[in-house]
């Protein structure tokens, strides 16, 4: 059978007998899971953005920053320009991709916890590419409190 997009389940592995009900969160406590920022970095120096060894460091470096636990970093460089990146943390993640022949950097960090501080991890990625303008989004990540406590087992499917 051909699947597409239309039959695949929208959580796949999670249990479907399963009714999880997801309360009003105006009407229920919630809980801060996280903290999710997202970077936008204008008129960055062209040559570190294009610099993928340079954007291994900087990552590195903002994740300490932040207070999290950096658990694997991958990049790719295309041709002729241009770097992603993606650390795994902990906590979460660290994503950036750049576009040097605009001198444009899109960043992404998320963790999780109340020890970490993802706007650090932002300052240093800013000011490390140089950014002469950005425009900066914080959003706190919540969640009701019933759906924090509660287990939440993987569906086990048998062939």
């Amino acid at each position: 059978m051909k699947e597409t997009l239309s039959c695949l389940h929208p959580n796949p592995g999670w249990d479907t007998s399963t009714n999880y009900e997801v309360p009003n969160p105006s009407s229920s406590p919630t809980e801060m899971v996280g903290k999710h920022c997202i970077l936008e970095l204008y008129d960055c120096d062209v040559f570190k953005l294009n610099d993928e060894s340079f954007l291994r460091n900087i990552i590195t470096g903002a994740a300490k920053s932040a207070g999290a636990t950096l658990l694997n970093l991958i990049t790719h460089r295309f041709e002729p320009q241009g770097v992603t990146g993606l650390a795994l943390l902990a906590e979460s993640h660290i994503s950036i991709h750049t576009w040097p022949e605009s001198g444009y950097a899109a960043v992404d960090v998320f963790t999780c916890g109340d020890h970490t501080m993802p706007e650090e991890a932002c300052n240093i990625l800013r000011n490390a590419l140089g950014a002469k303008h950005h425009a900066l989004k914080s959003f706190r990540r919540e969640a009701p409190r019933t759906i924090v406590n509660s287990p939440r087992d993987p569906y086990i499917s048998v062939f």
